[in-house]
């Protein structure tokens, strides 16, 4: 028998990418003071792809403790200039946020880390470099008026597989992990562990 797969994200997007990949999974979320891990390890000192690492692992062993299976955890941290962004609480938030984009590059740090009773057993980290045109006032207005909720979303205030793939000129990584779950990666472990077929 197959392990169980689970998927600790209520992320939509996340979701899809597995059914898109046509894997049976369950999703199971148990909240996580994200706010206090990111203070703390900042506070510390730590690398920012320490702390996307560490609220994937944290999402995936809260559930992973309770339930039986392969638990998936996965987070996403936006980096510019060399500051950490969150999702944007407003909309005039995600304006601003998206202002200080144009024209301009950012990282997105992705973390996988996969929990098996109680402890992970497996972890990937994706970066992908993004880069903004410098698009007009006009679009930008119409671009928020169409997307309305769905700005607050993401960090970066886009979605990656809609109408955001217009705000621009290159990336440099994949697209699932630009979508927030490292697809490819993950398939392969599932497939070693005999949780999908090889």
């Amino acid at each position: 028998m197959s392990a169980r797969i689970i998927l600790a994200s209520g992320s939509y997007i996340r979701a899809q990418i597995l059914r898109g990949a046509d894997i049976s999974f369950d999703v199971i979320t148990k909240p996580v003071d994200e706010a206090a891990i990111k203070s703390a390890m900042l506070a510390d000192g730590a690398k920012i792809r320490d702390i996307a690492d560490a609220l994937a692992e944290a999402k995936s062993l809260r559930v992973s403790r309770k339930e039986l299976g392969l638990v998936i955890g996965a987070d996403q941290i936006m980096t510019m200039d060399g500051e950490l962004f969150d999702k944007p609480p407003t909309i005039e938030a995600a304006r601003h946020r998206l202002l200080a984009m144009r024209g301009k590059a950012h990282h997105l740090i992705g973390a996988i880390v996969i929990s098996e009773n109680g402890r992970p057993v497996w972890r990937h980290m994706s970066k992908v470099t993004l880069h903004v045109r410098d698009f007009s006032d006009e679009w930008l207005n119409t671009y928020i008026k169409s997307e309305g909720d769905f700005l607050l979303k993401s960090v970066g205030a886009y979605r990656f597989e809609g109408r955001g793939a217009q705000l621009f000129t290159k990336v440099e990584g994949d697209s699932y992990s630009i979508m927030g779950l490292s697809l490819l990666p993950l398939l392969d472990y599932l497939r070693t562990r005999g949780a999908i077929l090889s």
